[in-house]
């Protein structure tokens, strides 16, 4: 199985506590009866799949028998996976209406077996369809135009012949699966439950226990003195850790590697962006023409700077908003924005999003329990996409609503344009999607605003956002790029090492030297902090999204001739072309600097806007 709920992008807002709202209409909680009525027609669906895979495990001796078996095969194979989506989809999302409910828990659990299962059961494919070689298969496929479906994924599967063991050697590797998490493991033990954080006053009285979630909301506090006592608490007890995370990261850096070396590859990065096919000048580019644009984030920071009223800027202050709102944003005013928002991408687009706003897609409230944060799940083919939000009536909850529509369109259109072999799609296209739609958000909230300051807080908002999402996410790529380039020629890394390297490259990003953004020593235990790293060469995707997204919302809010087609075409296509080709044929080359120049431009326009706002007579 090529790669579990691929589809259930979870994008992790790590939040404080957040308030109980009140009751919400019918509409506001999503309905998992659309997948399951009840858990027994769960419990019967998942013994109806461990029958299925039962009769896979026959496909291993006589899968090229005939064309017809070889489509038989296929077809359940297929199956498993749809079916296994569904069950899995079910089980993570009852559990995260209700995190402490112990049914919830169990049935997660029995997800991840049976995900377990169908990996095993499924690991015989690859090998298989290489043994058989591609004039047979070419043969088989031609025989029944209906196997033609099978295309692309057979053509990936071929092509990783020169990296794919035999039969044994893969399911070997699947079997050990399920036993190689210790690393993340062990770190989301200790950075979710077992941490003992410190406990700080602020200036006004208050106690709080700076945990994660504190950390989020109080490092953007207005007391200045504040937030360098919540930076000083946070980072210090990461710090305390600074040997465990060490030996925690170093050994996942060691498993990239060494399952690198078992499938001949020359380093992890070679790898890690071979499974979707994407050229090693995708990231070499990113990180290069970020490095380069510096002097654009070091603006911003000065700009920042300026807005605050600081002489001299430090981390600390990276996370104050520098336009302050007491504006509101409800669950219905916001969808309402939101579709107004998506008009220039067609009728047909805003009819099927407000179709899904109103019949139980989405979970929209927080409530004691509930999980945290935001993700949409769109693996289940012939159902549709499910929104998690944790809606706070903000505008930082209006633009999720908008980014998880984004991927919830995404899913919405590749099932309904591609047989289910194809619909799956990767992150390296899944988050071009949601970041177009804040794109056409920010867009038009701009047109709607009442006021320069509304415009002042959209465009903070939009700045922040280009900061995380570009710049940060490039910083995080040139660190993964040279922590597992050092493992992958046999060094050793300790917590402190690592915490070195990311130091350089976290005070050259922030122009430290240049004294653009003060960054004590301290603070560059952050690399421990980061979850995505266990997750290897995976965050640099969202710099190229939004800079690929940048230039197709361009050209939809010009009214460029074939722009919003291009684009659109890129959703319904899922997972039936490899992404950087299909990228590159709607318009954007993202192995060029081109998009990466263009977001940086992007990013200029908006402190030219900034500051001739500010430069009008009060």
């Amino acid at each position: 199985m090529k790669k579990i709920l691929s589809f259930a992008l979870w994008v992790l807002l790590t939040t404080s506590s957040l308030p109980v709202m009140a009751a919400p209409a019918a509409h506001d909680r999503w309905n998992l009866k659309d997948l399951y009525a009840t858990q027994v027609d769960w419990d019967k669906d998942a013994a109806a799949l461990e029958q299925q895979l039962k009769d896979l495990a026959s496909c291993s001796a006589d899968l090229a028998a005939s064309a017809n078996r070889f489509k038989t095969c296929l077809d359940l194979n297929a199956d498993v996976l749809k079916r296994y989506y569904r069950l899995s989809a079910y089980a993570s999302q009852f559990h995260d209406e209700d995190t402490g409910l112990a049914a919830g828990m169990d049935l997660k659990q029995r997800a991840v077996v049976l995900g377990n299962r169908v990996d095993e059961a499924t690991a015989f494919l690859s090998p298989e369809i290489l043994k058989i070689g591609r004039s047979r298969v070419d043969v088989l496929v031609g025989a029944d135009k209906a196997t033609a479906v099978y295309t692309h994924w057979l053509d990936d599967i071929l092509r990783m012949a020169p990296h794919t063991l035999d039969q044994k050697g893969e399911e070997l590797i699947a079997s050990f699966s399920s036993a190689t998490g210790a690393a993340n493991a062990v770190y989301a033990a200790l950075s979710d439950a077992d941490m003992p954080w410190s406990k700080v006053s602020l200036s006004d009285g208050t106690e709080i226990v700076l945990d994660q979630s504190a950390y989020t909301k109080y490092r953007a506090l207005e007391n200045r003195t504040d937030r360098k006592l919540v930076f000083d608490a946070f980072w210090g007890k990461w710090k305390e850790f600074e040997r465990t995370f060490g030996v925690t990261f170093y050994e996942q850096l060691k498993k990239d590697a060494a399952l690198a070396k078992i499938r001949r590859y020359p380093d992890s990065l070679t790898q890690a962006l071979d499974g979707d096919n994407l050229p090693r000048a995708v990231y070499d580019t990113l990180v290069s023409q970020a490095e380069l644009n510096l002097p654009t984030l070091h603006r911003y920071f000065r700009l920042r700077a300026k807005m605050l009223g600081l002489s001299e800027m430090r981390y600390y202050d990276i996370y104050p908003p520098m336009v302050a709102s007491d504006l509101k944003y409800p669950i219905g005013p916001s969808t309402e924005r939101m579709l107004e928002a998506v008009k220039p991408l067609g009728e047909d687009y805003v009819r099927a999003m407000h179709k899904g706003t109103q019949s139980g897609w989405m979970d929209v409230y927080p409530r004691p329990k509930k999980r945290s944060g935001a993700y949409m799940n769109g693996s289940v083919y012939d159902v549709h996409p499910y929104l998690l939000l944790n809606h706070n009536d903000d505008f930082e909850s209006l633009s999720t609503l908008a980014h998880e529509w984004g991927h919830a369109m995404h899913s919405y259109l590749s099932t309904r344009s591609q047989p289910f072999i194809n619909a799956e799609y990767p992150t390296f296209t899944a988050e071009i999607a949601s970041t177009t739609n804040e794109l056409l958000l920010l867009d038009h909230m701009l047109k709607i605003a009442h006021s320069d300051s509304e415009k002042m807080l959209y465009l903070d908002s939009a700045l922040e956002n280009l900061r995380g999402t570009f710049f940060r996410q490039a910083m995080f790529a040139a660190f993964e790029r040279e922590v597992h380039a050092r493992v992958d020629k046999g060094e050793s890394l300790t917590g402190e090492a690592l915490t070195t390297i990311y130091g350089d490259i976290l005070k050259r990003y922030h122009g430290d030297k240049e004294g653009v953004v003060r960054i004590d020593d301290l603070y560059a235990i952050e690399w421990a902090y980061i979850p995505h790293f266990y997750n290897r060469f995976y965050v640099f995707q969202y710099a190229t999204s939004i800079s690929a997204a940048s230039m197709f919302a361009d050209g939809i809010l010009k009214g460029t001739p074939g722009a919003r087609e291009r684009y659109l075409n890129i959703l319904r296509a899922g997972g039936s072309r490899y992404p950087y080709q299909l990228v590159k044929e709607a318009g954007v080359d993202l192995a060029s600097p081109a998009p990466y120049q263009a977001i940086v431009a992007r990013m200029n326009l908006i402190m030219d806007q900034i500051e001739a706002i500010q430069a009008k007579p009060k």
